[in-house]
């Protein structure tokens, strides 16, 4: 598995009257992710694993410098794509790396039981597994919202709109697209999000307006898991 580079990663919250100028903003500058797949936005679901100690917790709230997250994703409340993922941070910069999960390897991890080894699964999935035997790592929350991507080549630049950020400690309801969830931000109030590699294009940056709105450092994990504990 090649080790994927860390990438810049601004957060903003907005609200409703933001949110629709940076939604034609983007579509003047930027074309929509492919994953898209022809409507204008998608459904995104994780369920995050901490410890008995809360340790990802607690090291999201200390600013914790470097540190690492787990957890597993789909989209649209469908087990088509189930994917493990690994979320680094270090230096204010972001990593991620995930490998594809069968729905019998997600749902054993969903019970904190490390999957059946086959001797062929990704070193991904055999790293989480060993934090589970020696962290004791088991779902903790699951954190989900409406996403509108928008990407463009140079500087491989992605924004995101996040909208209805919602969270359940029901973690054994993953794939139930009814499970019942909590919003976690006020009424009105959107994340965006905006990810870089080396460079973010000027006209980018100035189409989007991002010198108006306030950098926040926060977490959807921490947000949350501090409204579910």
């Amino acid at each position: 598995m090649s080790e994927p580079k860390y990438r810049n990663e601004y957060k903003y919250v907005i609200d409703s009257g933001q949110l629709a100028l940076l939604l034609e903003r983007a579509r003047a500058v930027m074309r929509s992710d492919s994953h898209t797949e022809g409507t204008r936005s998608y459904n995104v679901r994780s369920v995050y694993f901490d410890d008995e100690g809360d340790t990802c917790y607690l090291e999201n709230e200390n600013g914790t410098d470097p540190r690492e997250k787990y957890r597993i994703r789909i989209y649209n409340h469908s087990d088509r794509l189930i994917t493990l993922e690994r979320k680094a941070k270090r230096s204010q910069k972001c990593l991620k790396q995930g490998c594809p999960l069968t729905r019998l390897q997600c749902e054993s991890l969903l019970r904190g039981e490390p999957p059946v080894e086959t001797g062929c699964e990704p070193l991904l999935l055999r790293r989480f597994t060993a934090l589970m035997r020696t962290r004791l790592l088991r779902p903790v929350v699951i954190v989900e919202y409406d996403r509108i991507p928008f990407v463009h080549p140079l500087g491989n630049v992605r924004v995101t709109l996040d909208c209805n950020l919602r969270a359940s400690a029901s973690c054994h309801g993953f794939f139930d697209a009814r499970l019942p969830l909590r919003p976690v931000l006020p009424i009105g109030a959107h994340i965006a999000e905006v990810k870089w590699d080396e460079f973010l294009p000027d006209y980018i940056y100035q189409a989007l307006m991002l010198e108006s709105l306030q950098w926040q450092s926060f977490s959807k994990f921490y947000l949350c898991r501090r409204h579910t504990r």
